[in-house]
Parts: C-alpha cells; sequence; structure tokens
C-alpha cells in the first residue's frame, strides 16, 4: 500500500504542511517517488510519523525528538526538562483560571494588574497603569505589600486626587497633600524597605528611577504630581519628628518608642 503525502497527513491527523517540515528538519526521512514523481509512502513512513507526533503530543521540542525518538542515555535527562515545563505551565494555568475565576465573579476589569483584582473597582485609569508599570520593576514581596497597602486604605484622599482639577488652587493642593502624607508617612512605618527599596527591584536602579519618573509624570496631570510631591516631602518631615522625639536609645526604624511617636505624629492607628 503507498500514500500521498496528503493521504498520510489524513492517516496521520496531521497537515501536509506539516510533514514536509518534518522532512525539512530531518525528523522524516523522504519517501521513493512513483514515476511521475509524486512521492510515495509506505507504513514505515506512516510509524515514523507517528512516532514523532506522539513525542510532539507529550510536549518534546521538535530539535530534541532525535534524541528522545532514539532511545539514548540523553532521553530521561530530555524527559524531565519537559516535565518541569509542563509542570510550570499547569502553575501557570491554574493562576490565570484563579484570576479569571475572581474577574467573572467580582466583575472587574480583566486587564487589570495581576493579583490587584479585589483594589480593581477603587483604581483610577493612572493607578491601575501605574501598577502594571511596577510589576516590571519591585519582586514579588513588593507587589504583595503595594496591595496591602492598597486594600488597607479606605481613606477617600485617593479618590480626591484622582478627581483633583488640573487648576486646583493653592489651599486645596495643600489640604489633599497634608492628608495624604499622613498615609504615606504610616506607610513607610508599616514597610520600611520603602525608604530602601533596592533590595526589591527586578531592574537596575537606574532603570526603575528612570521609568518610574516617566510614568508618573505621563499619568498624572501637573496639580496631581504637585500634591503627590508635596505629601512625600510631608511624609518625611513627619518622620524625622517622630524620631527627633522618640529617645536617643530607641530611635532605630524598628524601636517601639519611635514606632509609637509615629502613630502619634500620623494619627493612625499602631500597625
Amino acid at each position: 500500500m503507498a500514500w500521498s503525502t496528503r493521504e498520510l497527513a489524513e492517516l496521520a491527523g496531521t497537515t501536509v504542511n506539516t510533514i514536509r517540515y518534518y522532512h525539512r528538519l530531518g525528523l522524516l526521512e523522504e519517501p521513493q517517488r512513483r514515476h511521475n514523481g509524486y512521492k510515495q509512502y509506505g507504513v514505515p513512513d506512516l510509524v515514523c510519523l507517528l512516532r514523532v507526533r506522539r513525542l510532539v503530543e507529550l510536549g518534546v521540542p521538535l530539535s530534541r525528538i532525535a534524541v528522545v525518538g532514539s532511545g539514548g542515555a540523553g532521553a530521561p535527562e530530555v524527559l524531565r526538562e519537559v516535565d518541569a515545563g509542563l509542570a510550570a505551565e499547569a502553575e501557570r494555568l491554574r493562576r490565570a483560571r484563579a484570576h479569571i475565576a475572581i474577574i467573572l465573579r467580582d466583575g472587574v476589569p480583566p486587564d487589570g494588574p495581576a493579583g490587584f483584582e479585589s483594589v480593581a473597582p477603587r483604581l483610577s485609569a493612572s493607578d491601575n497603569s501605574l501598577i502594571h508599570v511596577f510589576t516590571q520593576l519591585y519582586d514579588e514581596d513588593a507587589m504583595n505589600d503595594l496591595r496591602r497597602m492598597l486594600e488597607a486604605d479606605a481613606d477617600p484622599v485617593s479618590a480626591d486626587i484622582d478627581t483633583l482639577p488640573a487648576d486646583a488652587d493653592e489651599a486645596t493642593r495643600q489640604d489633599l497633600a497634608e492628608k495624604l502624607a499622613v498615609i504615606l508617612a504610616q506607610h513607610l512605618v508599616d514597610y520600611p524597605w520603602l525608604s530602601d527599596p533596592a533590595q526589591h527591584l527586578s531592574k537596575s536602579e537606574r532603570v526603575t528611577r528612570e521609568t518610574f519618573i516617566d510614568a508618573v509624570v505621563e499619568l498624572y496631570h501637573p496639580a496631581q504630581l504637585d500634591v503627590l510631591g508635596r505629601a512625600s516631602v510631608l511624609a518625611q518631615e513627619h518622620l524625622r519628628r517622630a524620631r527627633a522625639t522618640a529617645g536617643d536609645e530607641d530611635r532605630g526604624p524598628d524601636g517601639p518608642a519611635w514606632r509609637k511617636r509615629c502613630v502619634r505624629q500620623t494619627g493612625r492607628k499602631a500597625p
């Protein structure tokens, strides 16, 4: 029995182009040709093709099929690598399904940053975009802390900043900055690494700094940037005053007296 390329493809459940590709890779030998020049395949060709397809289904890369198919000494190692890759992909799919379940349940935007579904409805478009950028700049621990900050933040200040007019007056800007400074100071107390995030960067300090500045300037209008800048300065002043009055022997960022002083200065509940 002899088959044409198309007939062989139909028998093996694949395509003519796939068979031709396997020929180019050397995974399937060129068959004999009929007197009219057309290829004719036999049972050995069909079996060889089915063996290759089996390994492809297992996830073996085409470049490694020759090693695994021959049953050589390297076959077990290749299969272990394939299995590890499949395990990683299975975990990725598990996480994706979990996120999709939350998105469908809560009706949150599907293109929001992963892991922030619980706070997505409260995020402005600018905040949402900035968090997307952060996922490429900071490690998983830092992003988990950021999510916790947002989950614990029930203060309406964030919403006020989101709706701040571009031509907001001086008094409005200063009032918002003072309110935001209280929140930022408490974050600095609760998450000391915010003052020196070097250990939580996914990119270099230069790339992180430049990307952060570019993103913030692009995503927020001048009045919002003014409020954010003022609040950052005020938050640092809160902490400096707290340190100055906490006591020489207990002035470090982990000392209880310093932390209590920070809480009194910021007006927030102790962590």
